[in-house]
């Protein structure tokens, strides 16, 4: 089969489209017949080098994937062959960048039936991302205020909706670009932050400020005085400190992605009931990975891009 692999860390050019054997699963697994992955930001840090989680080389990429279960391996009963599945994979084994992928059978779930399969790819991290910063680490409730900064991209589009549906007031920032996405996942105040500062255009505090933007850190910390005593500000930059107020009781927290397939399969069934939609930007093949990943070096890649084998 084919699989897009790096054997060092490097730039985009370690990259490489090899002949690898058809990988059999083992006991608890299922091997997939990949229909697409999603590229992650994280795909690109371990490939560089500079996001320390460990990979065995040489290591295939994409963690999220979709695609129909082609082998199960022994003591598998809940999944059957060509059934449509969507995981988010272990980050530290070999991804979906490739014609086919062996998963531990409990990290995947049956796709949503809403949208074409391909495209299902872009569904795992960043909706149990939005779905984990806001409830699990924001603590978000109905009749809460909550501002999101960067709500634009794949993260924040699933973040407002979640928020929206579970009753908070949401406040989002956008670009002139993504300011329909955002209206329409049900924001009910939108800051253009190219026209407008936040710190004049919030009336009242929030109880979480979630930001999926990298910020200037002296800008990041200002924003605090915009959340209550006692709030929670929220990031999943990793990167740069996550600013709080331990005078007010404002706590900050970081968000690492976690699997959790059981809240991965309510997210398809939200999806299937129209309350939360897949946004792919574009579909590129296999062969040119490399290209997306030098792209991303020299830039953000605004939208979700999947990648088919």
């Amino acid at each position: 089969m084919k699989a897009m692999r790096f054997h060092e860390v490097g730039g985009p050019d370690v990259l490489r489209l090899d002949d690898v054997e058809l990988p059999a699963p083992g006991a608890g697994q299922v091997r997939l017949k990949v229909a697409a992955s999603a590229f992650n930001a994280a795909d690109n840090g371990m490939r560089a080098g500079f996001l320390p989680i460990p990979v065995e080389l040489p290591h295939v990429p994409g963690y999220d994937v979709s695609g129909t279960v082609d082998a199960i391996g022994a003591g598998v009963d809940d999944l059957e062959i060509g059934q449509p599945v969507v995981g988010f994979l272990p980050m530290q084994t070999d991804g979906g960048a490739a014609e086919f992928v062996v998963a531990p059978a409990d990290a995947v779930t049956a796709a949503p039936r809403a949208v074409d399969l391909v495209d299902a790819a872009a569904l795992p991290s960043v909706a149990l991302t939005a779905w984990q910063a806001l409830f699990d680490d924001g603590g978000l409730r109905a009749g809460q205020r909550l501002l999101i900064v960067g709500a634009g991209g794949a993260v924040g589009v699933h973040a407002v909706r979640l928020a929206h549906r579970a009753g908070a007031h949401v406040i989002a920032t956008a670009s002139p670009r993504s300011l329909d996405a955002v209206r329409a996942a049900g924001a009910d105040q939108i800051v253009d932050r190219t026209r407008a500062s936040l710190l004049d255009s919030v009336a009242e505090p929030v109880d979480v400020l979630l930001n999926l933007a990298p910020l200037d850190p002296d800008d990041f910390a200002a924003l605090v005085a915009l959340v209550r005593d006692g709030g929670v500000v929220v990031s999943t930059t990793a990167f740069m400190a996550i600013p709080g107020d331990d005078r007010r009781g404002v706590d900050a927290k970081t968000v690492f992605v976690r699997a959790d397939t059981p809240r991965l399969a309510e997210i398809v069934a939200l999806v299937d009931a129209g309350e939360l939609t897949v946004e792919v930007d574009r579909r590129i093949d296999l062969v040119d990975l490399p290209a997306l990943h030098a792209e991303a070096m020299a830039g953000r890649i605004a939208g979700k891009v999947v990648v088919v084998p």
